[in-house]
Formats: C-alpha cells, sequence, structure tokens
C-alpha cells in the first residue's frame, strides 16, 4: 500500500506538500518565513492561538510552537522550532483546535485531549490552572444507560471556552461564560455537557471567537417545519399586537424577551450566570458605549437594501420560538428621502455592466432564489406566519378599502398581498437584485413596490434590518381606507388569482445531502455580542443558540470567529461578516455593524476564510487559476510603528502569491499562517481549476435562476396548464441541478483544503448524481421546446426580454450578433450542458498526472469518457427535439394536439411518398409517421396511433407482388408498407425496427434519420412485455392488456382489465386465456365479486379451479368451457344463513349428473347417489342425523319406487315409496324382535302408518338362519362402489393422457406426470412457504422415472411401493391428487350425518373399489407389476433364517404353503390409503358393533380385578406356564399371590400397539409379535425347547388379551377381518388372528 501511494505522489509531482508559511499579523507589505524543523512532513491543518501554534501531519502526530507558557522551560526553545507533542504520539489525531491559550486534539477513535492554559476550566480539569501535557477528556453522555462514550468530530477553542462536534452531530461544552450555551449556574464547567438547545439539531460545524460562539447547522426537513407560535414561550408575552386605530390598524412584532440581555464591560470570573439589564423596550442598551450601542440601530439604514439577507424561509426551528428571544423591528428607511437616494443611486449601475478585476467595488448581490417560488399571490400555505394570518384577517374585513401604508410614505397593495397572500415557502427577490436598467425605473414608488415586493416575509433574529420597518423600532402596516396612493395598474395586477406555485429550491434531503456539503444551512450564535458578533442586530448577549435569520437562505457553506468578530463563507463564494470592525477586519467600511453585511473583496470569488484577533484572511479565485490572499484588518504605517490605520477593503497580499499554492489559510492573535503546496501547474492546478470554474458555474447558475427563470415564471398568460406545468417542470430540474452544483462548488473548496485525493474527488465516487442530475434536465427542457414552450414564452414575456438583452447574452456565452431574443433565451438554458465537456476535459488532464498503470488514472479515463459520451448523449437528445419541434411547425395544426406529446421524438416520416400502403384506394393519402413510442397512420383528417411496443415488423420476401414490402403486426390489425425503393425499405426496416426496441429498454439512443454513423441493427424481440389497450376486438374491446406478447398476441403472464370491471391475471397463449389464471366480475347487484381461480383452455375455464360466487357459493372442481364438467365440490351458504348445503360430485355441463353426495346441513340429512340434470334421479342412500336410512330408488328427488327403510331401533321397511319417507303399495315390515308384517302401506313415516295385510310371528324352534333379516340386504338398492366417483378417476386418466381406463401409451403418461411436476413447482416457486424443502426434494426425486430391467423381483416391488408413498404425499402428483380427491370425498360421505352404522359395509366396500381402480392405475405406470393375487418368488437369502414362534430354532422349511411374496392391491395401496381414511372408517365399526363393545369392555374390566395368578388359574393356564419371577423395572422379583399386571408383561405392551397401527398387515404384525413375546416368555419360564398346543396357547393369549385392556377389539378384529389380504387367512398370521377372534368371543361371553 506504502508502495502504492508513493508511486502515485510521484506520479503527481508531489514533491512537496503542506509547508508552512508563517507572518505577523497588522501589515499588507509581508514577507512570509517558512517555518522549519519538521524534517519535511507534510502539515494537514494547523490552529493559532494568541501566541502559539499547533500543526498536525500526515501521520498524525502533533506539533507545538510559538510562546507555551503552561510548559515550564520551554518559553524560548520553541518559539521558531516546532515540538513535537509525545503524550500524543500512537493516537493519531485526526484534528487539532488552538484557543487563546489552550489547545485540543481529537483521535480518529473520537477521544479528545486538551492541554493549555485551564483558568476557567476551558480544558476540563477540575482545580488545576494550567495542564502542561495533552490530557484526556472523557465525554458521556448521562442519558443512556450504561453511559456511552461520545465519538468527537470536531473541535473548537475559544478564550475561557471549549465546543465539541460529536459524531452523532451535537455540541458538548466546557469551560466559562455564556458562550457555553448550557443551561447551568455554576461556573466554570469542568465536565463536558451537551448544549440541549439544540439537540436533535444537524451541526455541520462549529467556531469559537473569544467571547462567542458560532455553529453551522442543517435546516429542518420541510415536513417538519413547525407553525409561529402567537406567543413567546418563555415569557408568554404575545409575539405580534395589533392596535385598532380610528382610520387604521396597527399591526407590530416589536415584542422583546427579557432573555436578551447586555452584560458588563468586566464581568467578575466565575460569575453564575450573566448579569441582566434593561430590556430593549424602548430603552438604550446598557453595559457598553452607549453610542456605539445605539448605531447600529441607526447607521446601518442605508445599504442594507444591497446587503440584506433578504427572504427568509421557515423551513426551521425558529430564533424566537426556540429560544423565546424575539425581535424588535428594524429600521431601514426612515423616510421617503433615503428611499429615493437609494433608488437613484441602484440605478446608476446596470446589472449588465462588467467590473474591472483591478478595480475593488462592492460585487452585486445575486437574488436570493434558493426559496424562491413563482411570486403570484394565492391564499395563504400552512405554514404562513401568525403576522400574516393578521393582516389577512383584517384586510378581509376592510374589503376593497385595503391599502397599506408607511407613516411617511405609502406602500403599495401588492405589499399587503403579498403578506397574506403568499405563502411563507414562496419568497420573493432579493433586495440585492438591482435593476435591469433606467429605462425601467417608472417612479419612485412603483420602483418601491417592487423592491419590497421582493423583501423576505419573516425574520425571527432580535433585529433583523429591513426596508419595510418604520420609524420607532417597530415594524407597523396600516390598513387605512383610502385608494388614493395605489395605480389602477397595480390594483389589476394584485387582484389576479393565484394559478400556480412553483418552488425552485430543492427541498429534498435525499443522497445528495447525504454525500455533499448541504446547502441548506442555518447560523446560529450566541455568547457575549456587546461588539455585535453574534449578527442579531444588537450588543446583547445570548445564553442559548439563536438562529441569525438574516443568514437564512444564503447557504452558508464555513464559518469563522475572530476575537470579536465573524465571518460566512457562502456557496456563491460570497463573505458575510459582523461583530467589531475596530480594525476593518470586517472587509467594509460601515462600522460598527451588528447584522452580516457582505465583505469586499476583489477577486472572482471567496473559497476560504480565516478570522484573527482584529483581522481577516480571505483565500480567493484570481484570474490565473492561483488562489490569492486578502488582508482586512490593522495596518501598521512603516515609516512610524507606534501610528496604525485600518484598511478600507481587503488588500491582496502579493508576497504570499509567490510562495506556491495556498491551500489553507489560518489566523490567530498576532499571527497568520497558511499552508502552501508547490507544484502549482500540474495536478493542484488542475484541481483548482475544477474547483474555480465550478464555483464560477454555480454562480451564473444562480443568477439565471434568479434574473431569468424567476420573472419567467411570474409572467401572465404563459398559455395553457400543459405549458406551465412543463415550466414548472423544467425551472424545478433546473434548481436540482443548480444546487448539486452549488454542494460539488463547497465540496471542491473542502476537497482543496484537504490531503487532495484524485479518489475522493465527488465527480468520480458519486457520478451518478450528476450523469442522472444533467439528464432529468435535458429532459426537462427538451420536452418544453418540442411543446413549443420557448415560442409561446415570447408574448408574455417580450418586455422582460427587449430590457434584460444584454444580461440574457451575457449568461447564454453567445457572442453573435443579430440573435433574436428567443435564441438568446434558448441558449440560457441549454448553457449547462457544456459544462460536462469542462468535466471530461478536465478529468483528463488529472489523468495524465498519474502512471498510466495505476489504479487512479483509469478512474479518472473511465469517468471522463463517461461524462463526455453523457454531453454527445445529451447532444443528440437535444438535436432530436429541434428536429421534431421543427417537424410539428409544418404539421397539419389540426391534429398537432392530439398527436403532440413532450416526450414525443420524431424519427422519420414518409411526406416524400417513400412509404404506401400496400392496396390503398387511388385517391387516398397515406401519410406515415415514426416517433419513438408510436407509428401513426394518418389519412385526411384522421389518424390511427400504433404503439411501438406492441408493434411487429419484418421484410416480405421479395415474391410477386411484395417487392420492397413491410409487414406490420399489431394487436388489433395487419397491413403492408410498399416502400418506393429498396433502400427506402432498408431505411424503414432499420428506423422502425430500432425504435420498437429503444421503445422496449425505455431509453431514447435513437439515431435520427441522415445523422450519420454505421449503426449495427438492433432486432427488437418476438416476445416482450407491454401494455395496449384494445379498440376493435370485440371480445376485448376497451380493455387494457398489460404482460407478455408474442407476434402480436398476448403470451405468457399477464393481467387484462376491461372497462366493466372484468379482470384476468394469468397466462395467455395466442391472444387467449390459456394455463393458470384468476378472473374476477363484478356483481353490480350484490355489490361484490365472482371470484374465479384455476386452469384455462383457450380462453374459456377448463380443467380445477376454484369459483368463488358473489352470492356466498364456492365450488371448487372442474371446469369445461366456462361451465362445471367433471367433479366438484359446491358450498352453498353459511352455517347461519337460511339454507347452508355442501355437494361433492360429478357434473356435467353445469349440472349436477352421475353420482354425488349432497348433505343438506339445516334439515340434517345426506344424500349418496345418483343425480340427473341438478336433481336426484337413480338409486341412492340417504340417512338423517335421527337414525332413519333410506336405500333404493329416487325420481325428480323424491324416493320414489322399491326401497329399503331402517329405523334406529332397527325397526325395517322394505316395500314400495311414492315421496321422500313416505310409504305406498307393497311391502314387508319387520320388527326388532323378529315379528314381520306383509300387505299394503300407506302413509308418512312417523306420521301414522295405514297397513292392509298379515302379521307373521316366527316359531321359536325354527333355525336362526332361515330367518328373514332384512338387513342382509343392505347395499343391494344402492349405488355400486365401482359406480361411485369414475369422474374423479377419469379425470387422473386424462392426466396421463388416457382418454378410457387403461388405453393410453404409458411413456406419454410419464412424460404427461413430468410436466404436471414441473408445472406446479414452478407456479409455487413466487410462493416458497407453500413448499417445504422436504417437500421439494420429494417433487425432484418423483421427476425421475422408475425403470425395471429384467425379471420382476421384490425388490423391484418395494421401489414401486416407496415411489407410490411419495406420490400419494404430494397433491401435485396425479396420483396424489388423485387420493387427495378420494380421501377428501370419503370423509365428505362419512363423517358428520354420514357416521351412520348401517353405511359401515357400504364404506368397506367403498375402500375396496377404491383398492381396485388405483391398482389399474398403477399397473399401466408399472406393466412389469404382476397381476392381482400373483406371486413374487422369494430369494434364497430371503428364506434363510426364518424363525418359528414356537420353538425358536430355524427352520429350515416355510411354515406357509406359499412359495413367495403375493401381490395384492391390499398389501400395495393400502399402506398408502387407510391412514387417511382410518378415521372415519374405525368410527363406523365402532358404532356398529357399540353393544357388543359394551359387554366386553365390562367383562374385561370385571375379570382384570383378578391378581395375576388367581387370574391365570381361573383362566386354566397350566402352572408350568405361569412365570416363577418376573422383572419389574429393571429388578426381578418372584411372583406372590399379590401380584398383578406383572406377568408376561412384554407381550401386553405388545399387543396394546394394535391400536396404534393402521393397516390389517401391520395389526397381524402386532398379533404375530405378541405371540413370539409369549413364546419367548415361557421359553424363559422352562429353559428348555417345546411346542405350542392350541390348549397350551389359548388360555394364556386369553390372559394377554384380558391385561391388554384394548376398549374396542371387537372393532380391530372386524376391521382386519375386513380388510386383510385374502391370501393370509390361511397362513400363519391368519391362524393368530384366528385365535385372537375367538379370544374375543370367549371374552364376550365371561
Amino acid at each position: 500500500m506504502d508502495s502504492q501511494e508513493r508511486s502515485s505522489e510521484e506520479a503527481e509531482g508531489a514533491k512537496e506538500r503542506g509547508l508552512v508559511y508563517v507572518w505577523k499579523a497588522g501589515s499588507c507589505s509581508v514577507t512570509p518565513e517558512r517555518l522549519l524543523g519538521l524534517s519535511g512532513k507534510t502539515v494537514l491543518q494547523a490552529a493559532l492561538g494568541v501566541h502559539h501554534g499547533l500543526l498536525l501531519t500526515e501521520g498524525g502526530e502533533v506539533y507545538s510552537f510559538g510562546k507555551l507558557p503552561w510548559r515550564s522551560g520551554l518559553e524560548a526553545s520553541c518559539v521558531n522550532s516546532p515540538a513535537l507533542e509525545k503524550t500524543l504520539v500512537g493516537h493519531r489525531v485526526i484534528t487539532v483546535a488552538a484557543g487563546s491559550f489552550h489547545n485540543g486534539a481529537v483521535t480518529e477513535s473520537g477521544v479528545v485531549y486538551m492541554w493549555g492554559n485551564n483558568s476557567a476550566g476551558q480544558c476540563a480539569v477540575a482545580n488545576q490552572p494550567c495542564v502542561p501535557e495533552p490530557q484526556l477528556v472523557s465525554i458521556c453522555d448521562s442519558e443512556t444507560s450504561p453511559l456511552i462514550s461520545v465519538r468527537i468530530l470536531q473541535l473548537a477553542c475559544g478564550e475561557e471556552h471549549t465546543l465539541a462536534l460529536s459524531l452523532s452531530r451535537e455540541i458538548w461544552a466546557w469551560g466559562s461564560g455564556c458562550q457555553l450555551g448550557l443551561i447551568t449556574t455554576t461556573f466554570p464547567v469542568t465536565k463536558p455537557q451537551k448544549v440541549e438547545h439544540l439537540a436533535g439539531r444537524v451541526v455541520l460545524q462549529i467556531a469559537c471567537g473569544a467571547q462567542h460562539s458560532l455553529a453551522l447547522v442543517q435546516c429542518l426537513p420541510v415536513q417538519e417545519m413547525k407553525p409561529i407560535p402567537e406567543r413567546c414561550n418563555h415569557c408568554s408575552q404575545p409575539l405580534i399586537t395589533m392596535t385598532d386605530k380610528e382610520d387604521h390598524v396597527i399591526i407590530s412584532d416589536s415584542h422583546c424577551c427579557p432573555l436578551g440581555v447586555a452584560l458588563s464591560d468586566n464581568p467578575p470570573e466565575n460569575q453564575a450566570l450573566c448579569p441582566s439589564s434593561e430590556t430593549l423596550e424602548g430603552k438604550s442598551v446598557t453595559g457598553g458605549p452607549s453610542d456605539d450601542s445605539q448605531k447600529p440601530l441607526v447607521e446601518e439604514r442605508r445599504l442594507v437594501g444591497l446587503e440584506s439577507g433578504g427572504p427568509s424561509l421557515l423551513s426551521s426551528s425558529d430564533g424566537q420560538e426556540s429560544s423565546g428571544i424575539s425581535s424588535p423591528g428594524n429600521i431601514l428607511f426612515p423616510d421617503k428621502k433615503e428611499v429615493k437616494e437609494y433608488l437613484i443611486g441602484l440605478s446608476d449601475h446596470s446589472l449588465n455592466e462588467s467590473l474591472d478585476k483591478n478595480i475593488c467595488t462592492e460585487p452585486e448581490q445575486p437574488s436570493q432564489e434558493e426559496q424562491l417560488s413563482a411570486c403570484i399571490p394565492g391564499p395563504p400555505g400552512p405554514s404562513t406566519s401568525t403576522l400574516n394570518s393578521l393582516v389577512a384577517s383584517c384586510a378581509s374585513a376592510v374589503g376593497v378599502r385595503v391599502a397599506a401604508t408607511y407613516e411617511a410614505g405609502a406602500l403599495s397593495l401588492k405589499k399587503v398581498m403579498n403578506f397574506y397572500g403568499t405563502s411563507s415557502s414562496e419568497p420573493a427577490s432579493q433586495s440585492g437584485s438591482r435593476s435591469p436598467g433606467p429605462e425601467a425605473l417608472r417612479d419612485s414608488r412603483e420602483e418601491q413596490v417592487r423592491l419590497e415586493s421582493m423583501q423576505g416575509k419573516k425574520s425571527s433574529s432580535l433585529v433583523d434590518i429591513r426596508e419595510e420597518e418604520s420609524e420607532g423600532g417597530s415594524r407597523r402596516l396600516s390598513l387605512p381606507g383610502l385608494l388614493s396612493q395605489v395605480s389602477p395598474r397595480l390594483l389589476r395586477k394584485v387582484g389576479r388569482a393565484k394559478m400556480r406555485t412553483v418552488a425552485l429550491t430543492p427541498t429534498y434531503s435525499g443522497e445528495a445531502d447525504a454525500l455533499l456539503p448541504s446547502l441548506r444551512t442555518e447560523v446560529w450564535s450566541w455568547g457575549k455580542g456587546k461588539e455585535g458578533q453574534l449578527g442579531h442586530g444588537d450588543v446583547l448577549p445570548r445564553l442559548q443558540p439563536l438562529c441569525v435569520k438574516s443568514l437564512d437562505g444564503k447557504e452558508v457553506i464555513h464559518l469563522s470567529a475572530g476575537g470579536h468578530h465573524s465571518l460566512a463563507l457562502t456557496a456563491k463564494s460570497q463573505v458575510y461578516s459582523w461583530g467589531s470592525n475596530v480594525s476593518g477586519q470586517l472587509g467594509h467600511l460601515n462600522s460598527p455593524t451588528t447584522v452580516p453585511r457582505l465583505a469586499k473583496v476583489c477577486g472572482d470569488g471567496v473559497w476560504g476564510t480565516a478570522a484573527g484577533l482584529d483581522y481577516s484572511l480571505f483565500l480567493a479565485d484570481e484570474s490565473d487559476f492561483q488562489p490569492g490572499l486578502y488582508y482586512s484588518g490593522q495596518e501598521t504605517i512603516e515609516n512610524n510603528l507606534n501610528e496604525n490605520s485600518c484598511t478600507k477593503s481587503p488588500v491582496l497580499l502579493l508576497a504570499c502569491s509567490k510562495i506556491g499554492y495556498i491551500s489553507n489559510v489560518i489566523a490567530g492573535g498576532g499571527n497568520c499562517l497558511v499552508l502552501v503546496d508547490k507544484n502549482v501547474m500540474g495536478y493542484i492546478a488542475s484541481l483548482h481549476e475544477l474547483a474555480s470554474t465550478e464555483r464560477r458555474f454555480y454562480c451564473k447558475l444562480s443568477e439565471i435562476k434568479s434574473q431569468v427563470l424567476r420573472p419567467l415564471l411570474g409572467l401572465d398568460n404563459l398559455g395553457n396548464a400543459n405549458t406551465i406545468q412543463l415550466l414548472q417542470e423544467m425551472a424545478s430540474r433546473f434548481s436540482k441541478l443548480c444546487y448539486l452544483i452549488g454542494q460539488h462548488g463547497a465540496s471542491l473548496s473542502s476537497f482543496l483544503h484537504g490531503v487532495k485525493e484524485a479518489r475522493s474527488l465527488a465527480i468520480l465516487k458519486h457520478s451518478s448524481l450528476f450523469l442522472d442530475s444533467y439528464t432529468e434536465y435535458c429532459t426537462s427542457v427538451t420536452n418544453f421546446l418540442v411543446m413549443g414552450g420557448f415560442m409561446l414564452l415570447a408574448k408574455p414575456a417580450i418586455d422582460f426580454l427587449s430590457k434584460n438583452q444584454e444580461l440574457l447574452q451575457k449568461l447564454s456565452e453567445k457572442n453573435e450578433e443579430n440573435l433574436q431574443l428567443l435564441e438568446v433565451l434558448n441558449a440560457v438554458f441549454f448553457m449547462p450542458f457544456g459544462r460536462l465537456h469542462n468535466y471530461a476535459r478536465t478529468l483528463l488532464k488529472l489523468a495524465t498526472c498519474f502512471e498510466v498503470a495505476s489504479p487512479e488514472y483509469q478512474k479518472l479515463q473511465d469517468s471522463s469518457s463517461c461524462y463526455e459520451s453523457l454531453a454527445v448523449q445529451l447532444s443528440r437528445k437535444i438535436k432530436e427535439a429541434e428536429y421534431t419541434l421543427g417537424f410539428w411547425k409544418t404539421f397539419p395544426g389540426k391534429m398537432t394536439d392530439s398527436l403532440r406529446k413532450p416526450e414525443r421524438r420524431l424519427i422519420c416520416e414518409s411526406s416524400n411518398r417513400g412509404l404506401s400502403l400496400q392496396h390503398a384506394g387511388r385517391f387516398s393519402v397515406n401519410w406515415f409517421i415514426l416517433f419513438n413510442d408510436a407509428l401513426v397512420h394518418a389519412q385526411f383528417s384522421t389518424h390511427h396511433i400504433f404503439p411501438l411496443s406492441t408493434l411487429w415488423v419484418e421484410a416480405l420476401s421479395e415474391e410477386a407482388g411484395n417487392v420492397n414490402g413491410l409487414k406490420i403486426t399489431t394487436p388489433e390489425e395487419q397491413f403492408v408498407l410498399v416502400s418506393s425503393t429498396p433502400q427506402e425499405k432498408t431505411k424503414w426496416l432499420r428506423a422502425i425496427s430500432q425504435a420498437v426496441d429503444q421503445a422496449l429498454k425505455g431509453t431514447s439512443d435513437i439515431i435520427l434519420y441522415g445523422a450519420g454513423g454505421n449503426v449495427p441493427r438492433q432486432e427488437p424481440p418476438i416476445s416482450r412485455s407491454a401494455k395496449y389497450t384494445f379498440y376493435k376486438d370485440p371480445r376485448f374491446k376497451d380493455a387494457v392488456y398489460d404482460g407478455r406478447w408474442l407476434s402480436g398476441k398476448p403470451h405468457g403472464r399477464g393481467i387484462m382489465k376491461w372497462a366493466d370491471g372484468r379482470m384476468y391475471s394469468g397466462t395467455f397463449r395466442t391472444g387467449l386465456e390459456d394455463g393458470y389464471g384468476e378472473y374476477r366480475v363484478p356483481n353490480k347487484a350484490l355489490n361484490k365479486d365472482d371470484h374465479y381461480v384455476g386452469y384455462w383452455k383457450e380462453g374459456k375455464m377448463c380443467g380445477h379451479g376454484v369459483y368463488s360466487y358473489a352470492t356466498g357459493e364456492v365450488y371448487e372442481g372442474c371446469f369445461q368451457d366456462n361451465m362445471r364438467h367433471g367433479h366438484g365440490l359446491l358450498r352453498s351458504g353459511k352455517l347461519t344463513s337460511s339454507s347452508p348445503s355442501m355437494f361433492i360430485g360429478q357434473w356435467i355441463m353445469d349440472k349436477k349428473s352421475g353420482y354425488g353426495v349432497f348433505d343438506d346441513i339445516t334439515r340434517g340429512e345426506k344424500y349418496m347417489g345418483m343425480w340427473q340434470d341438478d336433481v336426484c334421479q337413480g338409486n341412492g342412500v340417504v340417512v338423517t342425523q335421527f337414525g332413519l336410512y333410506y336405500e333404493g330408488a329416487f325420481s325428480t328427488n323424491k324416493m320414489m319406487g322399491t326401497g329399503i327403510l331402517l329405523s334406529e331401533d332397527d325397526t325395517v321397511y322394505e316395500g314400495e315409496f311414492s315421496d321422500n319417507w313416505t310409504l305406498s303399495g307393497k311391502g314387508t315390515l319387520t320388527l326388532p324382535n323378529g315379528d314381520y308384517i306383509e300387505g299394503l302401506f300407506s302413509g308418512e313415516w312417523g306420521s301414522g302408518i295405514k297397513i292392509t295385510g298379515t302379521y307373521f310371528k316366527p316359531t321359536l324352534y325354527e333355525n336362526e338362519k332361515d330367518k328373514p333379516k332384512a338387513l342382509r340386504k343392505l347395499g343391494i338398492l344402492a349405488v355400486s362402489p365401482d359406480e361411485k366417483w369414475k369422474a374423479v378417476f377419469e379425470e387422473c386418466w386424462n392426466q396421463l393422457g388416457c382418454e378410457s381406463p387403461g388405453q393410453g401409451d404409458r411413456w406419454k403418461a410419464w412424460d404427461n406426470i413430468a410436466v404436471a411436476l414441473t408445472t406446479n413447482r414452478r407456479q409455487h416457486k413466487d410462493s416458497p412457504e407453500l413448499l417445504s424443502r422436504s417437500h421439494t426434494q420429494t417433487l425432484e426425486s418423483l421427476e425421475f422415472i422408475p425403470q425395471h430391467i429384467g425379471a420382476f423381483t421384490l425388490e423391484k416391488y418395494e421401489n414401486i411401493k416407496k415411489y407410490l408413498i411419495k406420490a400419494c404425499d404430494t397433491p401435485l402428483h396425479p396420483l396424489g391428487k388423485l387420493v387427495e380427491t378420494l380421501v377428501a370425498v370419503y370423509r365428505m360421505t362419512y363423517v358428520g350425518v354420514g357416521a351412520n352404522r348401517r353405511l359401515l359395509q357400504e364404506a368397506v366396500r367403498e375402500i375396496k373399489s377404491y383398492l381396485k381402480r388405483i391398482f389399474q392405475l398403477v399397473r399401466f405406470l408399472f406393466p412389469d407389476l404382476p397381476e392381482e393375487g400373483s406371486t413374487i418368488p422369494f430369494l434364497e437369502l430371503e428364506t434363510k433364517g426364518r424363525r418359528s414362534f414356537c420353538s425358536g430354532k430355524s427352520d429350515s422349511r416355510s411354515e406357509s404353503p406359499e412359495p413367495g411374496y403375493v401381490v395384492t392391491s391390499f398389501g400395495l395401496l393400502l399402506p398408502v390409503l387407510l391412514p387417511r381414511l382410518y378415521p372415519p372408517l374405525f368410527m363406523l365399526y365402532a358404532l356398529d358393533n357399540e353393544r357388543e363393545e359394551d359387554i366386553y369392555w365390562e367383562c374385561v374390566l370385571r375379570l382384570n380385578k383378578q391378581t395375576d395368578l388367581a387370574l391365570l388359574s381361573f383362566l386354566g393356564v397350566q402352572a408350568k406356564f405361569w412365570p416363577g419371577t418376573v422383572s419389574i423395572l429393571g429388578e426381578s422379583r418372584k411372583v406372590s399371590p399379590n401380584t398383578k399386571d406383572a406377568c408376561f408383561a412384554s407381550a401386553v405392551e405388545c399387543l396394546q400397539q394394535i391400536s396404534t397401527t393402521f393397516t390389517p398387515a401391520d395389526k397381524l404384525k402386532v398379533i404375530q409379535q405378541t405371540f413370539e413375546e409369549i413364546s419367548q416368555s415361557v421359553l424363559e419360564t422352562l429353559q428348555e425347547d417345546f411346542l405350542w398346543s392350541m390348549d397350551d396357547l389359548f388360555p394364556v393369549f386369553l390372559y394377554v388379551v384380558l391385561r391388554a385392556r384394548i376398549r374396542n377389539l371387537g372393532s380391530e378384529v372386524h376391521l382386519i377381518e375386513d380388510l386383510m389380504d385374502p391370501y393370509l387367512q390361511h397362513g400363519e398370521q391368519g391362524i393368530m388372528f384366528t385365535t385372537l377372534k375367538l379370544t374375543h368371543q370367549k371374552i364376550h361371553r365371561c
């Protein structure tokens, strides 16, 4: 790094940097002497006290020189030889400060060190008169807990106090005196305290005079502006008073808060507070010579018109408001005579008069446009001051007879109107604006009106000198009843309504303010002010910071504080000075002054200041890009050393110009110091050129803004609203650019004071700010040009332009003669773009100071190219605008208004008949105009616009009739253009293609026709994103589409919005909705939307979707041709509405047809059967919440035909029905006890039935099997299980690409599965919360198709099983979607009212049907899978090691006669399906076996009361099988007669797991493991091999079942029996299950 820096320095030629030169102050003929003894170290910063100084070197070391009385033994030795402060070595200091007799330093970690005189506590050390060595100062914020150390950025030292600026931009103070700004009663303050009055504000810089303090504060953002209070915050007296006289009203703001006090000449040390004195309520100021103290109020009246602060924004906390100090009014012009004298003097100097640079005259002060808005009266804004509101109320009370007068002269009505008609954020021109010329002076009264109207509206310093204030020290406005003194012309002008307000000051505090110095600043001062050094217009002290309002809007960027005077440097390179002027240190003759005034410094602009004890130094630009140093202060006459005089104006110190480039100037007590760099003609000279030209450029832009732009904005009759808006936009962009240039100028000034590293240049680091601002301004000014804005200004601005022609020509930098006024005005606003070439040239010049291989060289080269290319691009934009303007001048006027847009630029047009429409009529006129955003086809008086973003062009092949043809495609039209020549065709094809490409990219880098240059042809993409409004298409008429396109048709994702409120958001294909999308249709009657989310095909709803109706119904299912078609679920109403219901089943052409389940929640009925045309038709089942069950035929929603009806008590009717629950015809009624009646029945069930028939009582001895049980017939009249949910399975087959089950291409099916998974993954990519990580991994694994080569083995079978488990885990897979739907319909059917025990066998048959049909699907996808019941042979490895549960020995022969694994749908699919269906299914089993289970459970509880041995004995278990010992909690214990629940405990725990499994196979495994556990326990007891016999085994197993206490064992047994694999019934597990079944029956009979 060091070598790189060294090479850079050598490349820059920086042989000597930071040289220190010192000389004695007090003479203009000086000889600066170089300060030696630094061993060639570069000095970055210096600070001077009264007799000593500090130096900070590049390595962070600090040196002291001069008289150092606080350090013994060094008084003489250190006068000229700097001494290193060894205490600070190793701390790397970043800034130093020197007070009169003490010092401070800040390290890079933000720590402060102080040393020197400490008599007033200024070193923050208690009870120590001086601090000989640098001592650390602890600064902690007491408001935080725990205490946090405050990091410091900057220090400032006075005579008896020190200020520190923290990293959080807050001020901390210590020392003595009111200049601390602290609320304290004890001095000295040795513990740093925060200046609370400025807490929350952003402080940019601090400065300390001998006994006063200054702070540069950033203005508050506009949104934080506070209204002016009506009363003083401290004394609660009214700030503004209104006195009603007989003929007029007097408004006064002469309030003076008692907090504003004067200090005595010699205050005692360490006093608690500065002594108070009488206030300024008409009394003289005490504490100083009465003449001096009162002169400011009298002697400063005459020239304040030029030097006054002018307008001030209310954009910050008002000084009065925050500190409680109010301002009495000031006296500017005591009478009309002085006004006239001032006006006459003003008219002698034209604004266009150039000043001789060798003659020092008072420079012109440009108007303060930084806060200006258009000065057109309007209603008061929200931030209008209280004074304005008072005047407004008075004016409204007086009515049209309003006028305003001074006590000695007339004040125009416009003055009054401006007070209440202009908001506080609309300042007018500053008083410093000079008249354009003598011809502009009508009479003194009108000129006075003009000047007064350009004044600011409010100032809150204690004394703010203004010309509108009257005698007596208070401002008054009178509202008399006479209008005789006001001219009719002024009345008409003032009476116009306000039309617009244009803020020319950027109010943003965004990126630019964060990266560059802010110009929106305020100056705050406090401390002793007997010399006027506080700048408030008086000589009173201030105990707390108070804003110097006369400097508001002056864009102060740096403050300097001397012994008793202050300096403020502005961004316009001007210096305001105030305070003591005994030695002429203020740079002007009007002495003394208590308000800021302009110092008269020669040169091209000041960019550095320093304030000494009684003198000032100014660093200013000179014509040769070499800074000049000016001195203002006491001057000792050479012939008589005892005789002193004062400089009348700052004098150039010629000797200092010869020592090198002065980068820093420092003032102290009796010495002056400068830091000098050599190498003037190289690197530093280029930097200075950049900085000085930027500062001048800013002054010129400010002058244009104030002298040209603001008057233009104030003109009347500027044209229509669009023109005014464009002018406002241009003014706003110009103001933003101007502000940025001002910031950059201030940044460069600071840069020249610092290290000057090229990489830190703002123009390099933050180039985007400059590029964007120039581009934005170019866009606004060219838009204004294209719309003929400058021509429209000609008429209303003719007077202004003619009077200011010379000024305009100077500002435009046009030296040609005979230029028209509009051309000059045009040139003024296009002048800023030339600055880009200057940037590029200066950066290139800087680059040559570095080696070619260095990174600085490359960076500077790149930036130079960037600025140069932007200049070329903006120049091209300007040419485009001029070309377009020329076209509009010749274009027929009728179509101009509709086609002319600010951002529209002409590319080419066919007025030369080079392009025509194919097959056009003989007499038709077709004119084609290509703009940068549209192709216009004009015909006679009509035209049509084709936006380029939705236009496609292609060259037709040269076939017959298509020679030189271009095919144009738009969303709704397609036509062919024929060019006259091949060259014309090529030109138009290239122009249209480039224009389309640029329109799609959103850029405007379009090459004008005829501009030349070989530009490669840009082919615009066929597929693109664009927005379009349909005008002709019958389906999309007036609809707006925003999305993807392909060759003129919506294709891809997009949003279509119809004029009637319909909206579709989703995918399109070839112009129609196709794919997944969302659709809304407003229902005006219900004031809600129909909402559809799902799939589309060819513009219609097709596929799965969810349709939410405005009525509250929701349909979720399949669609076809915009109708419900296929399987779907319809929810109607809500539970609280009158008819909530739910239907799930098959739909055909928007009607319920096929099998479906209808749940009528209100009636408590559920129908499960066939439908046709929205009515129940065919076989079906109805169950009710009261336990009724009907199964039979339906016709037109009614039970009609043969059916079976069961009641809850098992009463059964089997016969004919004619209506719902109405018996009619032959039938049989069977009672619960077995008796039955045969005959004719009629009547409604539950309401009395008429019977004609025979009653049968079966014989008691008849065989049980021969009993006529109607219950055995249930299910015969219901819908066949295979007929249920056919639409669900058809949908799955369709997804696989099969028209009917099993008919299709298997590989196509796999392709469809992969497409479905990929599509769904992309669809859910935007919603990652829908897909978990494991889910995503599952989807990725499913995209791979399982491959099976060779013989089908059990391993391949297991792979298929695993694949099915994964597939059914995600609804994105077709099989998973099928399973999810089946689970939904199953639960819908058998939950709620459907949980009826009569439905058990129907539910079991339905599951078996699912298994059969899914197995068919699986075999289609995996054709290698054997058929149902086929066997997969075991491998040898799989048959070895099988153990008998009886003996535990290895058995080579198989216990089961099966030669292998049997493939069944039960074994393959139940593990997937049954866990999802288990809750409703098991509930049906539990309901069906409820009575048996109760009896069984009663027996289990009764038998389990016995001990283990008693129960074993009771069950008949042989004693040899009784366990002798049992293990309890790991301990082996002997079984005693009292032992309970300990025998066969492992087998009992194993059997209890049967309730936690779902499939029969898993339950059988649990039973098998239970038997094995029993055998293991017996083996441990017998200690020998044995074989079980059923007689021995059954009692033991019975004991285990009893101890297991399984609540629903009967339901478990029946479930296993119904759904177990048939081939297992005769195997080992089958025998074990039979044993469990018999055990259950045995317990049931106990």
